[in-house]
């Protein structure tokens, strides 16, 4: 898998030639393969591997969802931006830290199982606070109560992060934070979006929270397959979701 993860990253094949420079193509094959079924530390070694081309490969697949979802917060969120204190789970790189920050935010706390996605997240000097969690794997390190707000961004979707982890989310939100989650809307995700979905109004109906703002995006980003891309367009769609947690714990 090493080696085609090294394909896949443009490094190159068996023999040693030199890389070509990335195209969207080689950005579509790498997000394929990271969607494969694989181990826990597979994958952690693939976001290992992948983290210092993470970046440019996200503008190559024009990746709109840190941007999305955080003006879809601050729309919510229109007072006391600089005083929250924010988690952001699946940090990888800080790319969602950064377009907060342009919005108002101020204190960052991150998450990720990558070690190498942290250390490069940790260098832009946006958080206050960085932990490596395998997610879906263990709880997180966090106590109860402590967040203003809570995002994942891109990380809840098939293959990914379980959709049990948002039951993790709003517990270490407080009373009144928000939880801000995303998911692709795309054919292949549609069984995990549905289960997603299905326990967010479960969680809904018991009022553990209660839903704020739905959004729906057509240009989320560029697909990584024919099959995947709806009608003429190249993109797949996606979804913003924003809950409060309750006031009144039940």
């Amino acid at each position: 898998m090493v080696e085609w993860w090294n394909i896949a990253l443009g490094r190159g094949g068996p023999d040693g030639m030199a890389a070509n420079p990335r195209t969207i193509t080689d950005v579509q094959a790498t997000i394929l393969s990271a969607h494969e079924n694989s181990t826990v530390e597979d994958k952690i070694s693939f976001y290992n591997t992948w983290s210092k081309l993470y970046e440019q490969d996200m503008k190559l697949l024009d990746y709109q969802a840190p941007l999305l979802a955080s003006t879809c917060l601050a729309d919510v969120m229109l007072e006391d931006r600089d005083q929250a204190l924010v988690l952001d789970v699946a940090c990888g790189t800080g790319l969602v830290a950064a377009q907060l920050q342009k919005l108002g935010f101020c204190n960052f706390h991150g998450l990720d199982g990558s070690e190498e996605m942290l250390h490069l997240a940790q260098s832009k000097s946006l958080y206050q606070s960085i932990q490596k969690c395998i997610l879906g794997a263990e709880s997180l390190p966090l106590s109860s109560d402590i967040y203003d707000v809570v995002l994942i961004v891109g990380a809840l979707s098939g293959g990914q992060v379980p959709y049990t982890t948002i039951r993790e989310l709003r517990r270490v939100t407080k009373p009144g934070g928000f939880v801000c989650m995303t998911t692709r809307s795309n054919v292949s995700n549609q069984l995990y979006k549905t289960q997603l979905q299905a326990l967010m109004e479960e969680m809904e109906q018991k009022r553990l929270w209660v839903k704020v703002k739905v959004q729906e995006i057509e240009l989320w980003e560029k697909a990584t397959s024919e099959l995947e891309s709806k009608g003429d367009s190249i993109y797949i769609p996606g979804t913003i979701y924003i809950y409060q947690k309750s006031r009144i714990q039940t």
